[in-house]
């Protein structure tokens, strides 16, 4: 076994100075950087800055030509900037939004901005309030058309919270129905909304098209660069605070890892400087101390990490040395010091079994299937995740994860689909507590929806069929904005009746609020499911008549397996059905002879929707190909006695 020094002295970097080990960025074109520039500038020329915006308001366009117009891309990578580099996962592409916070940086004159991009989720809560410790500025890019969404909102009261100094950057001005002046107004009444400070309220305002890379500092300027952008970056965010001690001190503020590195804690330097080779602690949430050598530093240079021989106060850096570092800890000089304050995130409320696949076609299209390496797969997901749980439970292969919301969980079960892996997830339930004299609690979300007019009722009603209190509503031109206090559990599946009710006009975003008394009983799903008896290859002859039964999941020729769902059923019980049932023939002519057969479309449901869909006794089977929903046990009598126990 190598030492850590031997594994940085043969790591593949060495050669160029770029850290490849690191998910961050798979397009951009390696090339050998320097990172003098970065550890020579003052501090007082150093810029730490976040980005919040809601989806599809143009944070990533115009992070990208922040990067792009400060000369951060050569001519040939130019073509590169132009397709949302920040959202280098594809996951992150496909779904339109931010899911990992990470950073980037540019030289702007003598001035070095480092950038960090924030997910604008809740259920991405984590990921928000851990880097909000890094910086010392926010650009909130609001739409010059849809102002300041209720998603918007959730990451900004984290930044007001951290004392973070705001510029208002109004985007899309270019478009035909902009009306500024009057987002400008609910801006204003948004930060009032979050208590802002005087001094956060004086905020500077910028005009800008990221599309069309221009910003201005007046509506009717004109402009063809970002420059005012630039300058307003420069002069309105303060450097990072000048610390009354000169030891170093570092507050773990993100993760990651590295096959040749191991654990690499990022973080701010609070205070003095660090180089590598010095012995440093880290001070663990409990108290304890552990010393170890600084094996690597890095910085960015544009999206790149690059490595760095030193560090000091202000420098946004990745430390490498601990074999274990977890978020809120403090690394500093001596055992002596004082750990760092840290706010602690929003708890997890969902919680989900993932469990190994043990069904019929186990093995037919995943290559990673047993208990072992799932368990790995998510243990790993922990290290960089600091709002995922993962815990063993009493049954072999079953796994207890535990997060802010299923949507989170259902992004790492897809990771882990187009890996190799095949897995079975449960229901997403909500995790209770009791007070000490015995009184059931559960988690309660605020949830602001915005709806059409024409919508309303139908919203309404599925809100108090949820046990959601209507708060507020506030009544646009041709929407309604709805503020409710909800359950959690009454969350699940909402979103999906949202777009389908509104079609796809709907929005929504929630936060969490409390515990609070548990609501009762909040109805899940009104059908029951139609059920194969028995395994072989779909029919059209045997889907035709179990059509006529309700809505089906799958279409002929398919393989089914007993106990698999194929559809969904018109009453509200289960049924088993036979989708494999052959014609039978004879020499005889019979009535049906020259008539076709005509199936509908089946319904072919996403993760997330399979997710909010199945019921307590029900699994989705996840492979790389392909999503099952089934019943967690297979075989019907054996099903009838379980179902018998319980009650």
């Amino acid at each position: 076994m190598l030492d850590a020094a031997q594994r940085v002295s043969l790591r593949p970097e060495k050669v160029t100075g770029i850290f490849v080990d690191a998910p961050a960025i798979s397009l951009h074109i390696p090339r050998p950087l320097h990172a003098d520039h970065i550890t020579d500038i003052e501090m007082d020329h150093i810029r730490n800055i976040a980005i919040i915006a809601h989806v599809d308001h143009g944070k990533t366009t115009l992070v990208d030509q922040l990067l792009k117009q400060a000369g951060t891309f050569r001519a040939n990578e130019a073509k590169a900037s132009e397709i949302r580099i920040m959202d280098s996962m594809d996951l992150e592409r496909e779904k339109g939004i931010t899911i990992r916070a990470k950073n980037a940086a540019f030289r702007w004159h003598d001035y070095h901005v480092n950038i960090v991009d924030t997910p604008g989720h809740a259920d991405f809560g984590g990921e928000v309030e851990r880097i909000m410790k890094m910086i010392d500025g926010v650009l909130l890019v609001v739409d010059a058309h849809d102002g300041p969404q209720a998603q918007t909102k959730f990451v900004l009261k984290k930044a007001l919270e951290n004392g973070a100094k705001p510029i208002v950057v109004i985007n899309k001005i270019d478009r035909e129905n902009a009306r500024p002046h009057k987002v400008l107004d609910f801006v204003f009444d948004l930060f009032m909304e979050l208590n802002a400070t005087d001094e956060q309220l004086d905020f500077p305002v910028i005009y800008a098209s990221a599309r069309d890379g221009y910003a201005m500092r007046e509506i009717h300027d004109k402009s063809e660069t970002m420059e005012p952008l630039f300058e307003a970056i420069i002069k309105h965010i303060p450097p990072p605070a000048k610390s009354d001690v000169s030891y170093f001190q570092m507050l773990i503020s993100n993760l990651d890892y590295s096959d040749y590195l191991g654990r690499i804690a990022y973080g701010r330097i609070i205070s003095g400087r660090v180089k590598v080779g010095d012995s440093v602690v880290r001070i663990n949430k409990d108290g304890r101390r552990e010393r170890a050598a600084v094996t690597a530093l890095f910085g960015h240079v544009g999206l790149q990490k690059v490595e760095l021989k030193n560090a000091s106060e202000g420098d946004i850096v990745g430390l490498c040395g601990f074999e274990s570092a977890y978020i809120g800890e403090t690394i500093t000089d001596t055992e002596e010091r004082v750990p760092l304050p840290f706010v602690d995130i929003d708890p997890p409320t969902i919680s989900m079994k993932i469990c190994i696949n043990d069904g019929p076609l186990a093995g037919r299209e995943g290559k990673l299937l047993t208990a072992r390496q799932v368990r790995e797969r998510l243990i790993r997901e922990t290290l960089t995740n600091v709002s995922i749980e993962v815990n063993d439970t009493d049954t072999a292969g079953h796994f207890d994860i535990k997060a802010r919301g299923e949507m989170q969980i259902a992004i790492l079960v897809e990771q882990m689909r187009r890996e190799g892996f095949e897995v079975l997830v449960s229901r997403p339930e909500v995790i209770y507590r009791r007070e000490d004299d015995g009184t059931l609690l559960e988690p309660y979300e605020s949830l602001y929806v915005d709806v059409p007019n024409e919508n309303l009722g139908d919203i309404l009603q599925s809100l108090a069929w949820r046990k959601a209190d209507i708060i507020n509503m506030e009544h646009q031109t041709t929407t309604v904005t709805v503020q409710a206090t909800i359950p959690t559990r009454g969350l699940i599946g909402f979103e999906t009746d949202l777009v389908n009710a509104t079609k796809g006009h709907g929005i929504m975003s929630h936060l969490f609020k409390e515990y609070g008394p548990h609501k009762g009983e909040i109805p899940t799903r009104n059908n029951g499911v139609l059920v194969a008896m028995e395994g072989g290859i779909s029919t059209a002859y045997s889907l035709d008549t179990i059509q006529e039964r309700g809505r089906l999941f799958i279409a002929p020729q398919e393989e089914i397996y007993e106990g698999m769902i194929i559809g969904e059923n018109a009453r509200p019980d289960d049924m088993p059905v036979n989708p494999c049932r052959a014609k039978k023939l004879t020499n005889m002519r019979s009535q049906g002879d020259g008539k076709g057969i005509s199936l509908a479309p089946p319904l072919k449901m996403t993760l997330e929707r399979s997710l909010e869909y199945i019921a307590p006794d029900e699994y989705v089977e996840v492979t790389p190909k392909s999503l099952r929903l089934r019943k967690k046990v297979l075989e019907a009598n054996a099903r009838k006695r379980a179902s018998q126990k319980v009650m």
